[in-house]
């Protein structure tokens, strides 16, 4: 076994046995050393966004003290959700390598598939002449950082 995604089921494996959530682990590495780790905290923290790759993106930025990771790579041990997708590529980490996929976190009970079918179909735009006139007043803010 690659010795980052070892590292990954070792956090997956710590989380598991803690209760904290289910099998999802994650490390972030940088320049050859693992920069960051988590582990799916879900029912310890009680919040449904602490997926394994959102942790280990937290702990790569604290530990680097940046919130790009450019040049990191990701090693999970499942295909990462939408929203764990969009964490990463808003950090901007180049490379995922994952291990198990969507069909089997679907045998064991997790639904993703469902996420990735169905996102939008509870959103409904509301509101936005409103909300344009922050992205005005935004807009207008110079030296601003795009994130």
């Amino acid at each position: 076994m690659n010795e980052y995604m070892q590292a990954a089921a070792e956090q997956a494996r710590a989380g598991i046995r803690a209760g904290h959530g289910g099998p999802f682990g994650c490390v972030i590495v940088c320049g050859g050393r693992i920069v960051g780790k988590g582990h799916n905290e879900v029912l310890k923290q009680k919040d449904p966004t602490c997926h394994g790759e959102i942790m280990a993106i937290h702990d790569a930025c604290k530990a680097l003290d940046t919130f790009d990771l450019s040049g990191c790579e990701l090693y999970t041990t499942a295909e990462p959700c939408p929203m764990c997708f969009g964490a990463i590529l808003w950090a901007n980490i180049g490379k995922i390598y994952y291990g198990c996929n969507i069909s089997d976190t679907e045998k064991i009970g997790f639904r993703d598939k469902l996420f990735y079918n169905t996102a939008m179909d509870r959103a409904e735009e509301l509101d936005r002449e409103e909300c344009l006139e922050i992205f005005e007043e935004y807009s207008k803010i110079k030296n601003k950082i795009m994130y």
